[in-house]
């Protein structure tokens, strides 16, 4: 199928593993031009020698001065894909400030800041666009020990509904996908207790998670 992405310039966050590596994979595939970004070097390392001729970047995204200093002159972007994300599983009655902070400033802040950028040349270009929010099936369910995580999102579905009605007359489309489970590594890691896992499992229909 000819998605039409050849030459278009795209930027994906959280390129490193999982959803995000898979993202830059398949779009290098398509013919985009791909800027990969990741706070680790040793994936954007890997991840050039498997797709000659991306542009990686390496910033931790829960860093405001870091991101406007790596991401500021990034150049045009036509497609921005926020995948970066983290979960930081605690009991509502244990949760820290420093889990609460760095959720909220990697699953949400980041994906402000970054789409500002990209929105914003896209408006000094004259220039349609798209922005995909990676959301969670964790937006619309409470889910133990997940109550940052699925509060992050919650809010990350929101804030890609303001996005839409205000990036829209500029042309600019923005969408959230919201999956279920993802067995990338850190789903791996939050998922792989039988128990656990049952709980979720029991509402798929195909009674498994994805995969990437």
């Amino acid at each position: 199928m000819e998605l039409g992405l050849a030459g278009r310039r795209a930027l994906v966050t959280g390129a490193g593993k999982g959803i995000g590596r898979g993202t830059v994979q398949a779009l290098h595939a398509a013919g985009a031009r791909v800027v990969a970004v990741s706070r680790t070097q040793a994936d954007l390392d890997s991840l050039v020698r498997e797709c000659p001729g991306i542009d990686p970047v390496c910033v931790d995204l829960s860093d405001w001065e870091a991101t406007e200093r790596a991401l500021g002159n990034v150049g045009p972007v036509d497609l921005l894909v926020n995948n970066a994300a983290v979960a930081l599983l605690q009991p509502f009655l244990e949760v820290t400030k420093e889990a609460f902070d760095r959720s909220f400033e990697v699953n949400l802040r980041a994906v402000l800041q970054v789409s500002q950028i990209v929105a914003r040349g896209l408006i000094a270009r004259g220039a349609p666009g798209a922005i995909v929010n990676i959301s969670s099936q964790a937006s619309q369910r409470a889910i133990t020990n997940h109550s940052i995580y699925c509060s992050t999102k919650g809010a990350l579905d929101m804030l890609t509904k303001v996005m839409a009605l205000e990036l829209g007359p500029h042309k600019i489309r923005v969408n959230a996908v919201n999956p279920t489970v993802v067995m990338t590594p850190m789903g791996r890691t939050n998922w792989l207790d039988p128990q656990k896992a049952k709980t979720m499992l029991d509402r798929i229909p195909l009674g498994k998670f994805a995969d990437t």
